[in-house]
């Protein structure tokens, strides 16, 4: 049995459709989408059938096209200008969800990095087991007068997307020792695994030795001696790097709520 078309004025279309009957007044004056039929009453109508086509036009507005871009669609479709169109849209699709997934993941990380910081006092040092952590790294001289070019190069040597992971500093546990701050290796961010490419710097998975630290980062060196002092009392050997990185600057307004932690792997016996 045939089916009986529905004819629907403006307000009834937009209604079912929840959008503004200024929309579809817009998309009738540019040539985009217009109403089927015209009435006994001269009074213009929709067809219950044009409502498929409707929400199309409303994906691929959706999607970031251009009414002009929609309209050259629309009034020449064919087979092969919609397998070209889908491709490259679903390509679109597929590089958003990448951009996504790593605002996702910041997120999770900063969450986890401010549940941390509710918990610890100034000057906790604790050992800690830590999986393994892959870093994107850059050689850069840690000082006041250059601080406001790291942004700048990390951006340019990472992305902006990478920058958002966090930048954070590394310093050898020699220099340390030597209580020797004025020249650091360089500075760090969180890498995600997927990711290729640029200089990686990998801390295994093992034992570390973690101290945090309130307020500004002046009081550092004070850090490192109680963490010193605690891997002496506990005959800790201390390898590789000490990694500094702020835990908490994306959600504080007061310098002396700053958390820092600093994280060295611990030499492990078997």
């Amino acid at each position: 049995m045939k089916k009986q078309e529905i004819d629907l004025t403006t307000s009834q279309f937009a209604a079912i459709h929840q959008v503004n009957p200024r929309t579809l007044h817009y998309y009738d004056s540019v040539g985009l989408f217009s109403p089927e039929k015209k009435g006994e009453n001269q009074y213009r109508y929709y067809t219950s059938r044009q409502s498929i086509d409707f929400e199309y036009i409303r994906m691929l507005k959706e999607l970031n096209m251009s009414i002009s871009e929609i309209r050259s669609y629309v009034q020449e479709p064919g087979p092969d200008k919609f397998m070209k169109l889908a491709d490259e849209k679903i390509n679109e699709i597929n590089r958003e969800i990448q951009r996504m997934e790593k605002t996702k993941e910041v997120l999770k990380i900063r969450k986890e990095q401010l549940e941390v910081c509710s918990r610890v006092d100034d000057m906790l040092i604790e050992l800690k087991q830590l999986p393994e952590e892959c870093f994107r790294v850059i050689p850069f001289d840690i000082k006041e007068e250059n601080l406001k070019d790291l942004f700048s190069c990390a951006k340019e040597c990472w992305g902006i997307e990478q920058c958002r992971m966090g930048i954070g500093s590394y310093i050898s546990v020699d220099k340390v020792r030597e209580k020797k701050f004025e020249k650091y290796e360089g500075v760090f961010s969180p890498a995600l695994k997927a990711e290729e490419g640029g200089e990686i710097l990998i801390r295994k998975r093992g034992l570390c030795l973690c101290g945090y630290q309130r307020g500004i980062w002046d009081r550092l060196p004070e850090l490192y001696e109680k963490m010193l002092a605690f891997a002496e009392k506990e005959n800790l050997a201390l390898k590789g790097f000490a990694f500094e990185s702020g835990m908490n600057d994306f959600a504080i307004a007061d310098d002396n709520d700053y958390v820092t932690r600093v994280v060295i792997p611990v030499e492990e016996s078997f």
